[in-house]
């Protein structure tokens, strides 16, 4: 029987990683290597790491985000894999984190600076002022009274401008409804 691949705790403290969920069968044959004290489970293969957990986001010292499947699945606990080299460094004070948008199902999140999808157009920003302009860009998709003192054609595209701006530029949200 193979030995079962274990990496280094301390690996893990302060980083920021995206997991993809996964089919539950694929830790059938996987033996647990980690449960912590909150109920998550871990399972380490040589290509990365199986996580089992009803909880997602900040842990700890760390930034972990689950990427669900389309469509979700209805289950509270879900697994998640992430690849070794998809563990990326956190700090507060450096400049890490940039903003990804999906239009199409107006959400918003942050990325790390390693992420080799990233473009290098996106402005990068610490995780304070990156949260701060994800809560902007939020109210601006769930709500619209904000929108009743602009003239413009059409919302979504007006919309779709000024998010481009909080990403693109380091103009504050005030700034760029000034300047409209």
């Amino acid at each position: 029987m193979e030995k079962p691949f274990r990496p280094n705790p301390k690996s893990f403290k302060n980083t920021f990683c995206v997991f993809h969920e996964e089919s539950i069968q694929a830790i059938t044959n996987l033996p647990l290597q980690y449960q912590s004290k909150s109920g998550s489970s871990y399972y380490y293969t040589k290509k990365g790491m199986y996580r089992l957990s009803n909880h997602w986001g900040r842990l700890a010292n760390s930034k972990w985000r689950l990427e669900p499947l389309d469509p979700e699945t209805e289950s509270k606990t879900k697994l998640g894999f992430a690849a070794w080299d998809q563990f990326y460094p956190d700090n507060a004070l450096e400049e890490l984190y940039y903003i990804e948008v999906r239009y199409d199902k107006k959400t918003v999140n942050y990325q790390h600076r390693n992420n080799p999808k990233h473009d290098k157009k996106a402005v990068l920003r610490t995780s304070f002022e990156t949260i701060k302009r994800i809560k902007q860009i939020r109210n601006l998709f769930n709500l619209t009274s904000w929108a009743k003192y602009f003239e413009y054609d059409d919302l979504d595209v007006f919309r779709k401008k000024i998010i481009e701006e909080l990403i693109y530029t380091n103009k504050t949200l005030d700034e760029i409804k000034r300047e409209l």
